[in-house]
């Protein structure tokens, strides 16, 4: 209450005045009265000039940005300054507060894995994260206010948004079909939608491979075995010969040898999966595990192709010297099977000018189509199913190999063209090779058995 007694007595101190001014003027003109009542509106004119101007400052103050402190009036102005500039400092700090928070949020979102997209009441877009910019081909500022089924057209999305039922997720192909996107819509506030999405493309791949994979398992297990019960029912009800049954017990051993291959090749698929990655401290001499490898190919070969060794004796690989030649092996194993007889094979070891090296198995074999080569490494695939059956290959060759050089940091490179052979390409980082400094003896490989 101090500034109200503080103006209070600035304005009776100022009328007084003022009537002093008036008596003394009346004495002067012998108007007294006149003089009394001139004095004291002129007083009182004074006090509310002086108020306009204190008010003036304090509104000029208010219609600025705020940036400096208020006018420092003393009395009720003052005050007023005060209070007021207080008010908005506090109310500018909680902005602030919640403009970091609402930011803190939004930078949440947007490093989410998943795309988010909020709508308002009209099905316009009032923001997006990066994520769902990309699943969506969205621009998140340009395409702001927009309405989300301008932009995108796909018919089941616009469905779904205008049916209005949100209970599940709605599946369909992403912009330019290049992947496939899982979208779940939620309802909040005031007629505004939460847009989730999700890229669920190699899910799905994964699934469709996970699929097929058991389909195949059951085919591939269920051919040797129909064929097995056949012969077995044979050599019970039909008297045969010496000759008829050897053959019979032939092509049983084939159908057994054929089954154990499989079941072998899917141990080996699951111990790769479900094993820590080889250390990087265990160094494999890369010129005995190619000798071995060529030497089991030769084998497979009984002299019907050529199979030449180019490699580094000095060379050493680090990882599991058992996983190196089993992948060595199945790729040579493929170009032996899959080469005509008086076909051409070679195996090299390179060194690469990034300080890495590679393994390369190429042949003259007939060669790939390009639209198989990415999909050869999969579980089962065959460009020609009866080809590869006649050969006695399970068709999980080139995935062991796959996993055999992902685990030890590298990757595979397949180039191939129909009539002019295959090239199949082991790439493995700098890290994981070196050259060895002095002359030792090799140790002999462990043997695995073929995949």
């Amino acid at each position: 209450m101090g500034w109200l007694i503080a103006r209070f007595l600035a304005a009776l101190l100022v009328v007084v005045g003022g009537v002093l001014g008036g008596y003394l003027l009346g004495q002067l003109t012998h108007m007294p009265a006149g003089s009394l009542v001139l004095g004291a509106l002129v007083g009182v004119f004074g006090a509310v000039l002086l108020d306009l101007r204190h008010g003036q400052r304090l509104m000029e103050w208010l219609r600025g940005a705020q940036e400096h402190e208020a006018p420092r009036e003393t009395g009720f102005w003052g005050e007023l300054g005060y209070r007021m500039e207080r008010t908005l400092r506090v109310r500018d700090a909680a902005l602030e507060q919640e403009r970091l928070r609402l930011q803190q949020f939004l930078s949440a979102i947007d490093a989410s894995p998943n795309g988010v997209l909020m709508l308002d009441a009209v099905g316009a877009i009032e923001w997006c994260n990066v994520v769902a910019a990309a699943h969506f081909e969205l621009d998140p500022r340009r395409d702001r206010r927009q309405r989300i089924t301008n932009l995108v057209r796909a018919p089941a999305f616009v469905a779904h948004l205008q049916a209005g039922r949100y209970d599940e997720p709605v599946i369909f192909p992403g912009p330019q079909g290049r992947t496939l996107l899982s979208v779940l819509v939620r309802p909040y506030g005031d007629g505004m939608k939460l847009v989730l999405s999700q890229d669920i493309t190699e899910r799905e791949r994964t699934d469709a491979m996970r699929r097929d994979f058991v389909a195949n398992v059951s085919h591939e297990i269920r051919t040797p075995l129909t064929v097995l019960s056949g012969f077995l029912e044979t050599l019970a009800m039909l008297p045969l010969s010496e000759v008829e049954r050897q053959r019979v017990l032939t092509l049983m051993q084939q159908q057994a040898t054929r089954m154990q291959a499989l079941v072998g090749d899917l141990l080996t698929l699951a111990q790769l999966e479900g094993s820590p990655r080889p250390g990087a401290d265990r160094w494999v001499a890369v010129g005995a595990t190619l000798r071995q490898a060529h030497a089991d190919a030769m084998a497979l070969s009984a002299g019907r192709h050529v199979i030449e060794l180019a490699g580094s004796d000095e060379a050493e690989l680090a990882g599991s010297e058992p996983e190196l030649l089993s992948a060595f092996g199945n790729l040579l194993n493929n170009a032996v099977r899959y080469t005509p007889a008086g076909g051409r094979i070679r195996l090299q070891w390179r060194w690469r000018e990034d300080g890495g090296a590679e393994v390369e198995v190429s042949d003259s074999g007939p060669g790939i189509a390009r639209e198989h080569i990415p999909r050869l490494t999969e579980r089962f695939y065959r460009v020609d199913g009866s080809r590869s059956r006649d050969t006695g290959g399970t068709g999980l060759g080139l995935s062991i190999v796959k996993h055999v050089v992902q685990r030890h940091g590298g990757e595979i490179d397949i180039r191939s063209e129909p009539g002019q052979g295959s090239s199949f390409r082991l790439v493995f980082p700098s890290y994981r090779v070196r050259r060895r400094p002095v002359a030792a003896p090799e140790t002999e490989p462990v043997a695995l058995a073929r995949q």
